[in-house]
Parts: C-alpha cells; structure tokens; sequence
C-alpha cells in the first residue's frame, strides 16, 4: 500500500507536529512503514540528518516516532529567517542561499517540483506518508504559491485533517472560517477536524460539534485533551514560555537556576529540553540584565544571526553583565552562535557582512564565517564521559591558546576559560552522563547544595513523551475513520462551505 494523510491547521502552533507525530506513532506500533513529511517548513531548529542534510526539529522528531532515520526528504525545503524579510532557503538538507519574500515566489515552481519529488520517494519506500502542513492553508494572500498546505493536498489528492487550538479559543470560528475560506477544490480535501488541547468535560463540546458538522458535513475525528510534558522538539519559539519544561519535575527547595537568553533570532533553543527534565534544575528564557543576577548558569544559545543578536545583547546592557557574572567565576555557557559571541573577534562577510566586530571578549577565540555551512554530527568527550552532537553553523572558532589564560582547557570543539564554556556542538546536553558532570561542576562553582539525579535518561523521556503521543490518537480519535481516509483517499461529495456573506 502507499497511503497519505495531510494535517494542517487554523493557526501556526495549533498542534500539527504534535497530531503528526501521534499518528506516526499510532501506525509504527500497529506495525507499519510510516514516515514524516513536510514540503515546506519555516524554522529556526533544525537537525543533521545521517547523510550530512538539515532538515526541521520537528521532522526529526516525528521520524523517532516512526522508529526510522531522518532524511532531507523528510523536509525537502526548509526556510531559516535570518530577518523580517529574508530567510536562508536550504533545499534538500543543502542551503541554496537567502531569499526575501519576494525573490523566494520566483523559486516557488521549482521547489513545488522537489517537494513532489521528495513525497513521491517516500511514498514509494513506505506503507504511510503522515504529512504536515505550514501555518493555515487560509493564507489566501499566499494560496497562489503554496507546496506546503492545499496546493501539496491537491497535487497529491490528499485527505486532510484541520486541526485548531481550543485553548486559544474560538476553536469552531477558526475550523468554519478557514474552511470557508478555502477554495472548492481544496474544501473537496478536507475530511475531518482535530481539536487540540482541551480542558474540561468533554461533554460540553458535543452541541458545538454537532453544530459544527451540520454547518460543514465534516466530522470532528478527535479531541485530544491538555497534557502536560509535550514542550520537547518544538518547532518554533510560539512555543517558549519564560519558564521551560514539565510542570511535574521537581525542583526542590533550592534549585540549581539556568538562565537562557532569549535571543530574537533564537535557534536550535531545543537544547536545552535535556536540562529541564532534570530534577532540582530550573529553566527559564531572560531578556533582561538582571534577570541574570540569580542565575547559577547563563547560557548563550544558538542563533540565526550572530552579529545581529550581539548588538541586542549589548544594547540591552547584557554584555556588562555577562563580563561581571565571567569576572566572579559564575558559568556561562555559549552554544554555537552564543559561543560566537563570546569570542574576542567575529570576522562575518556572511550572515551579516559587517567584515570584523568586536565579540563579548569572554574566550581566547577568533570566528570566521565561512560561505560553505558545516553540517556534522560529531563524537568526542568532555569530565571524562563520552559526547555526540551535532554541528549547523557558518562561523568557526579557533582558540588563540598563546593568548589564552593559564586555566583555558579544550572542552568539546571549544574551549573553557575560568567559568566561561563555549561549543559549537548542538544536542550535547542530552548525552546523560556529560550533562550530570556539567550540572555537578556548575554547582561546585556556585556551591549549590545540587546533586545531579543519577537516574534522568533524556532519550527515555523522549520516547515516552512519544508514546504519549500515539496514545493521544488512540484513546481520542476515531482512528478508524482516520485509516479510512488513509487507505481509500478523501470521501466523495463533500460539500463546500461558502464564505460569510456569500449568496
């Protein structure tokens, strides 16, 4: 068989990754081939895949769901904004260059032939393609050019579930309105309706969908309730709240504190998920100078745009704090384009193309952006363990060990100077016995009554965080409606919803 279904929904962070990789889950447990896909996605956190390919977080994770490998294929256009307008176009794990809104539209019939291209591989190695959709399929300023929603729907003939958020409310404006916004064609597509994160009886819903299916002749095919602990692999940063992680993690009366800085091209910020399963750590995003003042580690995250978010940190008056908190011996941390930033000298005729800047000063480094993009997924160890991550950046930083202090050491690709830690390695953290070393040093530093709890297996959280994902599906949707629509396609004479004020 080769089956498909699409997931698309009212609103960006509606809940189509988490409805996808619930699906995934569902069918590789029933024992299936199944595999992720989505034609287009807009994303600052992203993976390296085993052949050396980016491809989005989200993809991944919906991959580890299925039990498989990511592949390029997976997310064969992949757009990383660097800006309000521009975003680096990176097609089939390979970045092409930048693109604004308007040069990008040019491209567009050529990336719809490769996103084709990509579902049709997978269609062809797997028994079930589960893809997602990007944003609202109700951009309609957008519809003209879209490979990621209704035009992959009807390119494909695929039957496609609307999923909208009733936690934001106005869960059945939103699924009547986008579907009344669409075009005959693309309504023709649309099978059924999810709705996401509910709270409360479930009872009180049933005059509302009863409603809803009158107005459309579309059945609501699951209602999946809030819970708690689905923050991991996020897509994108409408998913941040100041504080991260499970609300059910203790903490402890005296918590080992971690700052991340919320950079405004923040990326890969993913990697700090492994911290927050940790009991006694606390995680929260800052802004603000003193909102570092407590913290007994600050951690510099990836970013899109190194040189760009380094002038926000010093506008903010970041940077003096960051120099007191290195000059006190309190940690800092810096991940990929936050270890950049620490560096005496940024040369970047790339991203920014301001030729040489000064950097924060806080390692004996020098970055030079190079055009070609490193992509790796290296091995090495750090505190006596061993480590994986995996590396997506322009900039390189090579330690000037002849001006470095006497207490600089190599610490993964980078370096550690007194307190202050720099690596170019994403997912590090998630190498269990590394980040217990890194946690265990961090509280002999700030003497914190903290001990790692030996026991925190990240990639178990991560894998039961996905099955409750698959159990989602199972105990709330009509999972035989949905392999319905997997196996014979969307169901004939659907009717079509016109738009208010229509007739």
């Amino acid at each position: 068989m080769s089956g498909a279904l699409l997931v698309t929904g009212t609103t960006s962070d509606a809940g189509k990754s988490v409805v996808a990789a619930g699906l995934c889950r569902w069918l590789a447990r029933s024992g299936l081939r199944v595999a992720p896909f989505k034609a287009q996605n807009m994303s600052l956190n992203s993976v390296v895949t085993p052949d050396g390919g980016e491809i989005g977080r989200a993809q991944a994770m919906q991959a580890a769901a299925c039990g498989i490998e990511p592949s390029p294929d997976m997310n064969p256009v992949l757009l990383k904004p660097g800006g309000d307008r521009r975003s680096q176009v990176v097609v089939r794990g390979t970045a092409e260059g930048e693109a604004d809104a308007v040069t990008y539209h040019d491209h567009k019939e050529r990336l719809r032939a490769v996103a084709a291209q990509s579902l049709a591989e997978l269609r062809a190695r797997y028994d079930v393609v589960i893809c997602e959709g990007a944003g609202s399929p109700a951009e309609i300023n957008l519809r003209s050019g879209d490979i990621a929603n209704m035009g992959l729907a009807r390119s494909a003939r695929l039957p496609t579930l609307l999923v909208g958020d009733i936690d934001r409310g106005g869960v059945f404006a939103g699924l009547h309105g986008t579907l009344a916004l669409l075009e005959p064609a693309d309504q023709e597509l649309v099978a059924g309706f999810v709705i996401n994160k509910f709270r409360g009886a479930a009872e009180l819903l049933d005059p509302g969908l009863g409603m809803l299916e009158r107005l459309t002749g579309r059945p609501t095919l699951g209602v999946l309730p809030w819970l708690d602990g689905l923050w991991l692999d996020v897509e994108d940063s409408l998913g941040l709240g100041a504080e991260r992680g499970p609300t059910g993690t203790p903490r402890g009366t005296d918590p080992l504190r971690v700052a991340v800085v919320r950079l405004p091209r923040i990326s890969n910020f993913t990697d700090i998920d492994a911290l927050t399963v940790e009991p006694g750590v606390e995680v929260r995003f800052v802004t603000e100078p003193h909102e570092l003042a407590d913290a007994d580690l600050v951690i510099l995250p990836g970013t899109r745009a190194t040189v760009a978010d380094l002038d926000w940190v010093r506008q903010r008056g970041l940077d003096v704090a960051l120099l007191r908190r290195a000059q006190r011996g309190r940690p800092v941390l810096g991940i990929c384009g936050g270890h950049q930033m620490l560096a005496h000298e940024i040369h970047d005729s790339v991203e920014s193309q301001r030729g040489t800047v000064p950097g924060l000063g806080l390692l004996p480094t020098r970055v030079v952006f190079a055009p070609q993009k490193t992509l790796a997924r290296p091995r090495g160890s750090a505190f006596g363990y061993p480590v994986t991550g995996y590396e997506i950046h322009h900039g390189t930083a090579t330690v000037n060990w002849d001006q470095a202090a006497p207490d600089t050491v190599p610490f993964l690709d980078g370096c550690r100077s007194g307190s202050v830690f720099g690596t170019t390695w994403h997912g590090a953290l998630e190498n269990n016995d590394f980040r217990r070393a890194l946690l265990a040093d961090i509280a002999q530093r700030t003497r914190r009554d903290f001990v790692p709890a030996p026991d925190t297996d990240f990639a178990a959280e991560r894998t039961a965080r996905l099955d409750a994902l698959g159990d989602l599906v199972v105990n709330h949707m009509d999972t035989e409606a949905v392999w319905r629509l997997i196996t014979a396609g969307p169901p004939e004479q659907l009717p079509v919803v016109p738009p208010a004020g229509a007739g």
